[in-house]
């Protein structure tokens, strides 16, 4: 069997050695590629060809992955950083910033060390940007810097293969004098503001105590020239009917407005003695006549 065996590699050694030569070309010929990466490609030491993700084919022997690259998104560490703004208020910023890589032969041949230069770039740009604002827009307007930072950025670096995907200013811290004033002058701010919001309540209720009186006048006035009008009405009523009836009609109505004030009189609680003059008797009796010969 062995003899068998040393027969068959002794007659096909060069078809083995074929076919082995074979493998290995398709082997080293073939490159698989992760979704999250790209593969650069040299041929004696210059740039061939950037692989995508997937199953790609490059010549054995003489192409050579040179560079492996993430395409996945990266986060720089936060930066610390001391800048001064427009009204000479020193501030130390920290910011960070979020990058892919979208061609890698310009990351891999432009730049040596990417996350240096994008870190020395950000610092350069935000001193820049800061030094054109005062401390107040800096604190209100954070968003807008944050755009006017990025979009600096992605000037800069276009030429390096990278996509600035964020910039953000993660805080502005002061020092101790300049909280300590900010404090003074928000304190001061809140005090005026204070001030204001009483004033304004003062003059609100002024205004609305005059428009008080102002109405109750006005009522009180629609109410006199109602019973002004009442007691025009009634007067014309009492002289159309004397006019009618005479000097009669007249006597009739003094006399039982009379009674009625002797009813009301006479009306109390428990005994009481009324003392009346002679000349308004005889008025209540004229006055009882007149009803009587009404009845």
């Amino acid at each position: 069997m062995e003899d068998i065996i040393l027969g068959f590699l002794g007659n096909n050694a060069v078809f083995l050695l074929l076919f082995v030569f074979l493998v290995v070309v398709v082997l080293a010929g073939v490159r698989i590629v992760p979704q999250s990466d790209k593969f650069v490609v040299e041929r004696f030491g210059r740039l061939r060809s950037v692989l995508g993700p997937g199953i790609n084919f490059i010549v054995p022997f003489l192409d050579r992955v040179a560079h492996k690259i993430s395409i996945l998104e990266r986060q720089l560490p936060t930066n610390r950083q001391d800048a001064i703004t427009s009204d000479n208020v020193l501030v130390q910023v920290e910011s960070s910033v979020f990058y892919r890589i979208i061609e890698p032969e310009k990351t891999v041949y432009r730049i040596r060390d990417i996350d240096a230069a994008i870190m020395t770039t950000v610092v350069g740009i935000v001193r820049s940007e800061l030094g054109t604002l005062e401390l107040d827009q800096v604190q209100s307007n954070r968003g807008q810097l944050i755009e006017r930072i990025q979009s600096s950025l992605e000037k800069v670096v276009d030429d390096w293969g990278i996509e600035v995907t964020r910039a953000e200013i993660l805080d502005v811290n002061l020092d101790d004098a300049t909280r300590a004033a900010m404090m003074q002058q928000l304190n001061a701010e809140r005090a005026r503001r204070a001030q204001v919001t009483e004033a304004e309540g003062s003059k609100r209720s002024v205004e609305l105590n005059a428009d008080a009186q102002l109405y109750a006048a006005e009522q009180l006035a629609k109410a006199r020239r109602i019973e002004a009008d009442a007691e025009a009405y009634a007067t014309e009523v009492v002289a159309v009917a004397i006019k009618e009836n005479g000097v009669e009609a007249a006597q009739y109505q003094v006399a039982l407005k009379q009674v009625e004030a002797l009813s009301e009189v006479a009306q109390g609680a428990g005994k009481q003695t009324v003392l009346l003059p002679s000349a308004a008797l005889d008025a209540f009796g004229d006055a009882f006549k007149l009803l009587k010969g009404r009845t």
